[in-house]
């Protein structure tokens, strides 16, 4: 069976560096700002062009990490050989501004063979510093203007003997804290939040391993929680010591649980390759944490998709029929339309006040409107020629797009 690959992501940050603060068009983490595929302020053009104009290109190495950008640069996670690279480019440009590179051997399990080694994991970028999360549970901290190392630190290399990748919970960034989830599904998985200045620990939960889900944060009942997939559930870790709140489980046959968390509401949706969605609400009662199931939908299976909300909608990609879009009602899960299939194994989707981005393995770009009566289609483009994991980037009417060599910028004027 194909192995499982995991847009990851993971939170960055910059340092006192007014143009390193995250506004409307940087792009500082995992599905941009607030982790859920928004992207702000995109304004379309009057006539959609019939061709994207390639403005650069640079070779980078391989990979499904999604490149940071802020302001006038973009940094990317790749992989070159053996090793790890982290380069900053000049965003007008594409001219390398500097590259760092440390050795990352990694055998992937027989199964996944024909997918790549990695890195999956999105940097992200907080107060003038980049945090990379490697195949091998490595957490590297630079400075985002030199590239000067300030800090790493090696979780130990993850147990592949079952596991489809390695490492590919991308970090989160919250009250000062960088908090990773590293571990495998032999030996389990340890959560733990460092001081995002000195790398110093704050707190640890020790558990089960990781799924390959990016973790969120979410409020509920007044508490602030970061949520994400084990390899065998979906849990609530209190953000300000660790202490783990409560645990849903959520078993796969295969470990596969990839999909990010939504918050809708005062509800979790989450989703599957094999479970298809839930919609679950987090309540406390007394000291007591529980999850209620609102609705499933067995229909609605995903793999490698995040799925995106605008109101009360729900668009994402099912695995069905070799890749079939839908928009389903967020507060019931039915489903309002599906297309026909076969669009892809994996889709990478970003939405923008009337538009949805939508990207898939095969490097072709569809922009569609958000029309919960129908799939409407605006225009299709191609814009590589090798496969597309990585979430493309939205910035003014440019797109930046990762594929498996390099990275390049587009532009729809």
């Amino acid at each position: 069976m194909f192995g499982k690959i995991l847009q990851t992501f993971f939170l960055l940050g910059c340092s006192v560096i007014p143009w390193l603060s995250a506004s409307a068009q940087d792009w500082p983490q995992w599905r941009g700002a607030n982790r859920d595929g928004v992207v702000k302020d995109f304004v379309a053009p009057a006539v959609w062009p019939e061709k994207l104009r390639q403005v650069w290109r640079t070779p980078v190495g391989s990979g499904y990490s999604t490149p940071v950008i802020s302001k006038d640069r973009v940094w990317v996670h790749s992989l070159s050989g053996e090793e790890e690279a982290i380069s900053c480019l000049e965003l007008k440009t594409g001219k390398l501004l500097w590259s760092k590179r440390y050795p990352a051997q990694f055998t992937k399990n027989q199964y996944a063979a024909q997918m790549g080694k990695g890195p999956f994991s999105t940097p992200a970028l907080h107060q003038g510093k980049l945090y990379t999360f490697g195949i091998n549970a490595v957490l590297s901290c630079f400075d985002a203007q030199s590239g000067k190392l300030e800090w790493q630190k090696d979780f130990g290399k993850p147990d592949t003997s079952k596991m489809f990748c390695g490492t590919a919970v991308s970090p989160l960034i919250d009250g000062g804290n960088v908090i990773v989830y590293a571990g495998d599904d032999i030996k389990g998985g340890v959560m733990v939040a460092l001081d995002a200045v000195s790398g110093k620990e704050k707190w640890r939960w020790t558990g089960e391993g990781p799924g390959y889900a990016s973790p969120i944060i979410a409020t509920f009942d007044g508490v602030r929680q970061v949520v994400t997939m084990t390899d065998k559930s979906v849990i609530g870790v209190a953000a300000k010591d660790g202490q783990l709140l409560w645990r849903m489980a959520w078993p796969d046959e295969w470990n596969e649980n990839i999909v990010t968390p939504l918050v809708y509401k005062n509800s979790l949706i989450l989703s599957g390759v094999r479970k298809g969605t839930v919609a679950v609400q987090v309540v406390k009662t007394g000291a007591k944490w529980e999850t209620r199931e609102l609705w499933s939908n067995r229909e609605l299976t995903m793999y490698m998709n995040s799925p995106v909300l605008e109101g009360d909608h729900l668009y994402g990609m099912t695995n069905k029929r070799k890749g079939a879009l839908f928009c389903a009602e967020a507060a019931t899960g039915k489903i309002l339309w599906t297309t026909e299939g076969r669009e892809g194994a994996n889709a990478a989707i970003l939405h923008t006040k009337d538009l949805l981005f939508i990207l898939n393995n095969d490097a072709g770009l569809i922009v569609a409107r958000k029309n919960p009566k129908a799939f409407e289609q605006v225009a299709k483009y191609s814009v590589a020629d090798s496969a597309t994991y990585a979430h493309p980037v939205i910035w003014g009417r440019q797109i930046l797009i990762k594929d498996d060599a390099a990275i390049a910028l587009w532009t729809l004027e």
